[in-house]
């Protein structure tokens, strides 16, 4: 009898947590919904001309509907560098295949020898890696 008890009220316990865990996360939020947009609120780095909002860290240009091509990601890059990074430079533009499409991880060097690396997504997001933590 007690272990019939115990084994009701752990399956009581897993439910309500699970219940607990669906209302915290709100509709929309189940299988098969994906791309439900979090509205957060604008910081700096948040839009960029003609683009939707970004998240943390991310920042780059609007979305397009082609590719972009190496040089494209490279100079989306070096004015990411220009306005967010003063002094460094890219050293180098490594394209990243295996989805879809083509994501390119650029490596960049510091004034005083440091190293960042910055990803820009096929559609010209430069996000820096690793993401930045948001806090608070």
């Amino acid at each position: 009898m007690k272990t019939v008890l115990t084994v009701a009220v752990t399956i009581a316990a897993m439910i309500a947590l699970a219940g607990a865990a669906l209302a915290f996360m709100g509709p929309g939020h189940g299988p098969g919904r994906m791309g439900h947009a979090m509205m957060m609120p604008m910081g700096p780095h948040m839009m960029a001309q003609g683009a939707e909002p970004m998240g943390p860290g991310m920042h780059g240009g609007a979305m397009n509907a082609t590719q972009v091509s190496e040089d494209q990601a490279k100079a989306i890059a070096q004015k990411y560098v220009d306005e967010q990074l003063k002094g460094y430079t890219i050293e180098k533009v490594v394209p990243s295949t295996g989805m879809p499409r083509t994501m390119y991880t650029v490596e960049l060097k510091g004034p005083k020898g440091e190293s960042k690396t910055l990803h820009v997504s096929p559609f010209g997001h430069v996000m820096p890696f690793p993401m930045p933590q948001r806090r608070g």
